[in-house]
């Protein structure tokens, strides 16, 4: 009989008792034994149980939690035969989002996760994590660093809205962008984001032509004067406007490298890590396995 696990965030999962008996009911359903069950910690944010659940011979790992456990389970999973499934819990969910996974409907995540398409996606390395959504360095890190837990817990992604308007008039940061074997790059910028998928929050496509198994990286390196240049970005971001402009640009490359003049926050897929001045980022093509529909909005 097949085995699934459940990797779960225990403050992303609101009611644990109710989650068990429908996820063990399904399980029954499906002829596959009961799920292991295995929890993050703060000090593990679920690498260490994934890393379990592979050896224990799970046939998919289900991870319940936010934009973090995903990325911890990308990390731990990634160049094993095992796949992922997801059980959306969190804030973001933008993994789940950009694979058009269906967020609000957890048997139907249940399916695709025992009888889904497997796809193989990219992962991107930095250091010794991994991240499948984006990476950010800059004023995008600073808005996932200073909104506000409680607000968050409350509204979800708008609490990021507000932490954003803190940060609108901060100042410039000179950084140098090399790509993977072309010119450095030199700019006075916002913030850099390096993608291996495009859709934010709302379907904002920051990223139009990302794909998660397209082999490479995107990037967008955002330079803002002022509150109207802001507005303009986010206007062209809006309209899909592909056209020349010194505020927004758009590169691709397998490796990127950002060096700042200065220490920066940084974030992995909504998480931020400790503040540097270089964030140094290669692609993992089709490095992991994931569970998704077999026919769009659809499993089975």
């Amino acid at each position: 009989m097949s085995r699934a696990a459940v990797v779960y965030n225990p403050i992303k999962v609101t009611d644990l008792p109710a989650l068990r008996t429908r996820v063990e009911k399904f399980m029954s359903e499906q002829g596959w034994q009961p799920p292991l069950w295995l929890e993050t910690t703060e000090e593990d944010p679920g690498v260490g149980m994934c890393r379990q659940a592979v050896d224990d011979g799970c046939d998919v790992v289900f991870v319940c939690g936010g934009d973090g456990t995903v990325m911890a389970a990308a990390t731990a999973l990634a160049g094993q035969p095992v796949p992922l499934a997801i059980l959306p819990a969190g804030t973001g969910n933008l993994l789940a989002r950009n694979l058009d996974l269906p967020i609000n409907d957890e048997a139907q995540c249940l399916r695709i996760g025992v009888s889904g398409r497997t796809r193989a996606i990219d992962v991107a390395a930095v250091e010794d994590r991994k991240f499948v959504v984006m990476a950010g360095l800059g004023f995008d890190a600073a808005v996932m660093r200073d909104a506000p837990e409680g607000l968050k817990k409350k509204v979800g992604w708008p609490a990021y809205v507000v932490s954003a308007t803190k940060h609108l008039r901060g100042r410039g940061i000179r950084v140098t962008i090399t790509v993977d074997d072309g010119a450095p790059l030199h700019r006075r910028v916002r913030t850099v984001v390096v993608g291996n998928v495009g859709k934010l929050q709302g379907n904002i496509p920051l990223l139009p032509d990302a794909q998660p198994d397209d082999g490479v990286l995107d990037v967008v390196v955002i330079a803002i004067r002022n509150v109207l240049d802001w507005a303009r970005v986010a206007g062209r971001v809006v309209r899909r406007a592909d056209v020349p402009d010194r505020r927004m640009e758009r590169f691709t490359g397998k490796h990127v490298l950002i060096e700042c003049s200065h220490t920066q926050p940084r974030q992995l897929d909504g998480d931020v890590i400790e503040s540097s001045r270089t964030m140094d980022i290669q692609i993992e093509p089709g490095a992991l396995k994931v569970r998704v529909a077999r026919v769009a909005g659809r499993a089975g």
